[in-house]
């Protein structure tokens, strides 16, 4: 394995830091989704840069943090241009590792007439990330006031940077996106703010969730297991929080119009992270979070629809 970095991590003088995963999206829009066997005729294509770390990560700096990204690309033309993409952000790519003998993650999207998606992710280089690779880049952790991680890339990874995140006395976020089974045990306790949708909810719990009341109950398994503070995101009905040393809140989502909802968890995520970091009250920074993922939905693609802070300011 061939990796284009040097064994010390220069610290990043970053307010939150992401864990995660970095994708090129190839984004087809069609009239609908297609069903299984099916062969669809879509009318437009475009090539974005995404992953949940990605998103999440240029959420964050646009919305007022300083970033900084641990991760890995691949040796590729997609590689290359990730990385350029998130230091046009201005977010330090110090501790985002290049891994010779793998391609870059991907991700085959297809966006239908009503603004759902159909999304398949071929890790790629994202699954090289390590528990290894958290310990060279502690130091990183370890100067900032917010982790934020995902479920993108390998789950020892993700518990080493979790663990030193709380070694460190660092708030920790995580999504637990993609999630089809509860978390390993010990991980809840390592969670201040654990963030996931109806499904993801669902799938942790073993509980339905389809409505604010199922979101409530799940959410409090979850905070009863360990997790701090548990909001659960239920696209256009709103989100569910369930805060430390408070009883479950409902908030509907705001009326907009919506182009493509491919970003809006992540534009959420990092708007949060952002706020926390700057040491606003969590109820004020999930209503702040909420308005920037409202937003995003009302334009297409993945990064290029988060809005910056001038834009919500606006």
């Amino acid at each position: 394995m061939a990796i284009e970095t040097t064994a010390t991590t220069q610290v990043a003088q970053a307010r939150v830091t992401v864990v995660g995963s970095l994708n090129m999206d190839l984004v087809v829009q069609a009239p609908r989704l297609p069903a299984p066997g099916e062969t669809l005729t879509g009318y437009a294509f475009a090539q974005v840069a995404g992953g949940k770390g990605g998103n999440q990560a240029v959420a964050a700096a646009r919305l007022g943090a300083q970033v900084a990204f641990v991760g890995c690309l691949g040796a590729d033309a997609n590689g290359a241009l990730l990385r350029a993409g998130l230091e046009t952000e201005q977010i330090d790519c110090t501790a985002l590792e290049t891994h010779a003998a793998v391609a870059s993650g991907v991700a085959l999207i297809v966006v239908d007439d009503a603004s759902q998606n159909a999304i398949v992710v071929v890790a790629g280089a994202n699954g090289r990330l390590t528990a290894q690779s958290i310990a060279r880049h502690d130091a990183v952790l370890a100067a900032s006031q917010v982790v934020v991680c995902q479920l993108e890339t390998p789950p020892q990874a993700i518990h080493a940077a979790l663990a030193s995140a709380r070694r460190h006395g660092v708030t920790t976020i995580l999504n637990p996106a993609p999630a089809t089974a509860p978390l390993p045990e010990g991980w809840l306790a390592l969670i201040d703010y654990l963030i996931p949708n109806e499904h993801e909810a669902a799938a942790l719990t073993g509980l339905p969730v389809t409505s604010p009341a199922t979101a409530a109950r799940a959410a409090a398994q979850l905070r009863d297991g360990g997790a701090r503070n548990v909001i659960v995101t239920l696209g256009a009905q709103g989100v569910l929080t369930l805060l430390e040393g408070c009883e479950s809140v409902y908030h509907p989502a705001p009326k907009v119009h919506a182009v493509d909802t491919t970003a809006a968890g992540d534009t959420f995520i990092g708007a949060l992270a952002a706020q926390l970091a700057q040491g606003v009250t969590a109820a004020d920074a999930m209503v702040f979070a909420q308005r920037a993922a409202a937003f995003s939905v009302t334009r297409a693609g993945a990064q290029p629809s988060i809005p910056t802070l001038a834009e919500l300011q606006g």
